[in-house]
């Protein structure tokens, strides 16, 4: 699980990322917490993906991004988290189980097939599919079998890009129940959402992406409190229109 070296799993501070001259965000700082459902909660486009591409080093980014305290460009910084991005689809040419073992190998890591079926049921999905080829699932299906990967990881860290995205539900609010499980065992996650019940019912504290700043960095119940809202959707929609009349 966690490495030892006491530092929070992911750190950013004064992060800014463009493409080309139009700038996506700036200025970006927060950390998440050893064993801490942090989100990221913004609009469509408000360049939440952008944010972990970023994190994961996937694309360069000024400012300093630290994961377990290393760098996030380093290797070794990376060896202790999994990430699932939006809308996954393994190949549809692998069986259930060949990209169970593929990513599992990545970590050096074993399949745990009576576990892998546990987790599979604990997402609303057949355990039986994952000896079927990907091509015969669905889009849920298949964003579920990515999910049950991610799960399988022994990381200390779980990085995931709109996990709910294509989920019925039933699915969603199982998906819920695992990441709290995962939560209770020490892990840590990082998502980001613009499903704003989801964030509120499981996120110790959430960052509101917005205009290309931090409008919001804190637990939900401070957020729906400070803008005198009913909910956390009547929150960030407040939050939306006080940022944009101060941007005049």
């Amino acid at each position: 699980m966690s490495p030892a070296t006491g530092a929070p799993p992911l750190e950013l501070a004064a992060v800014s990322a463009s493409y080309g001259k139009k700038q996506v965000f700036a200025d970006v700082s927060f950390a998440v917490q050893s064993g801490e459902v942090f989100g990221l909660v913004g609009l469509n486009g408000a360049g939440k993906t952008t944010m972990i591409r970023s994190i994961l080093g996937l694309r360069q980014a000024a400012g300093d991004i630290k994961l377990f305290g290393e760098p996030c460009t380093e290797p070794v910084a990376r060896r202790n988290l999994v990430y699932l991005p939006e809308k996954f689809q393994p190949s549809p040419q692998l069986y259930g189980w060949e990209y169970l073992g593929i990513m599992l190998a990545y970590f050096g890591q074993t399949i745990d097939r009576d576990r892998a079926r546990t987790i599979a049921a604990g997402l609303d999905l057949d355990p039986a599919a994952i000896d079927r080829k990907v091509k015969t699932y669905s889009k849920g299906m298949g964003q579920k079998l990515g999910l049950v990967a991610t799960f399988l990881v022994d990381s200390a860290l779980m990085i995931l890009d709109e996990p709910m995205s294509g989920l019925d539900p039933r699915a969603r609010v199982m998906l819920k129940d695992r990441l709290m499980e995962s939560k209770a065992a020490g892990r840590s996650v990082f998502f980001s959402s613009h499903i704003l019940s989801d964030i509120e019912e499981i996120c110790d504290r959430i960052a509101v992406l917005h205009a290309g700043r931090i409008i919001f960095l804190g637990t939900p119940r401070d957020f729906v409190s400070r803008l005198g809202a009913q909910s956390l959707e009547r929150a960030f929609l407040a939050a939306l229109e006080e940022s944009e009349r101060a941007a005049g």
